[in-house]
């Protein structure tokens, strides 16, 4: 597990909304989301027990119970306890698209008329799941649908833990950050969420299966190395200098290409387990994919040992740019193989139904 999330505030340079815990005054506390050592912290406050608290994550996240009174090791005191100060929350989407190719998106509402969306990418008997943590994106990346959104605001950690729950009853074999928003600009839920995720008694999953993707908020890669978490990294970069990058993600103006590859570096090494790091890099043609920036791609992370996932630009509405041709993603992905081993491309999935990457949160209103 990551050690206990601090509350304390982080001094962020760009402004995250914040997201609604719903713990006020006499209301009673989702338990979905909460680490182990928050709902111990809960149960003994109620005048019981730690071990109580293992008990009922079980149930949550082992049994798929829902309801305390189902809970029969629990005695019928701390039974009706629970239903007066906590309940067991779990999101159901409002809409769901499926893919001609099986993939699946799911649309969300949340507390204060959010709206967040996942996706559920099948490969056989498992599958991955692309989560979402805001409902919306400051970042205005220009080839990101999300982006147009706007602010929106920070999902909670029992949102963010409640669309894995809320899946379709399939083994996943990895977990993304890489839906609707900036994990990195939501750093405390998520960093509670991963908790939950990688617990034993919560969802159990590896940390080495879960990707958190950042657009370079560079001070919260530190701040996620500092966590303790191993989990890996996912760089969005798109571009090999400051110009174009400036121009594509805006973000770039605040901290530009050399301080991102700098806190890769940093994260990469910064734990035991040699946290793993991706970069990614949306191809957009005549834009971003001629050989020269194949290559200058290649100079400036073969230094890294990371990998590189190119991703052909998918459709957007009113969007200017387009995917290269296979023939020019081709030559790319073999110019910059020339330095770094691993080098792959994310065909598209779910395109159909608006659930590729980029293609997330489309229009909504109520």
């Amino acid at each position: 597990m990551c050690p206990p999330v601090s509350s304390s505030t982080l001094s962020r340079p760009i402004s995250a909304p914040r997201s609604p815990r719903l713990e006020l005054e006499n209301a009673r506390v989702n338990l979905v989301g909460e680490p182990r050592h928050a709902i111990e912290a809960f149960i003994t406050d109620l005048g019981e027990r730690p071990f109580r608290a293992r008990q009922i994550m079980q149930w949550i996240y082992q049994r798929d119970i829902r309801s305390f009174d189902a809970m029969t090791n629990l005695s019928k005191k701390l039974r009706n306890t629970l239903l007066s100060q906590a309940t067991i929350e779990v999101p159901a989407p409002i809409e769901e698209k499926s893919s001609a190719d099986g993939t699946s998106k799911q649309l969300f509402r949340f507390a204060g008329r959010a709206h967040a969306e996942s996706v559920l990418i099948p490969d056989g008997d498992r599958a991955t799941l692309c989560i979402s943590s805001q409902a919306g994106c400051a970042l205005a990346c220009s080839f990101c649908q999300t982006g147009r959104m706007g602010a929106g605001r920070n999902l909670t950690r029992a949102e963010i833990v409640g669309q894995i729950l809320a899946a379709p009853g399939v083994r996943l074999s990895n977990l993304v950050f890489m839906g609707m928003g900036e994990p990195l600009l939501n750093l405390d839920e998520v960093l509670a969420a991963i908790d939950v995720i990688t617990d034993e008694l919560g969802i159990g999953m590896a940390p080495r299966r879960i990707t958190v993707s950042t657009a370079g908020i560079a001070p919260a890669i530190h701040r996620l190395a500092d966590s303790g978490s191993a989990v890996g990294l996912a760089i969005s970069l798109n571009a090999t200098s400051d110009e174009l990058r400036d121009e594509l993600m805006p973000i770039n103006r605040r901290y530009p290409i050399r301080t991102l590859v700098e806190a890769a570096r940093a994260y990469a090494g910064g734990h035991k387990s040699q946290r793993a790091v991706t970069f990614e890099y949306v191809l957009l043609a005549g834009v971003n994919d001629s050989i020269e920036q194949a290559a200058a791609l290649g100079r400036l992370l073969a230094p890294l040992g990371c990998k590189v996932n190119l991703i052909p630009h998918n459709p957007i509405e009113g969007n200017p740019y387009a995917a290269p041709s296979e023939a020019t993603m081709q030559r790319f992905q073999d110019e910059v193989r020339r330095r770094i081993k691993t080098v792959t491309v994310r065909w598209h999935r779910g395109r159909d139904v608006g659930g590729a990457c980029g293609q997330l949160g489309a229009a909504y209103a109520e």
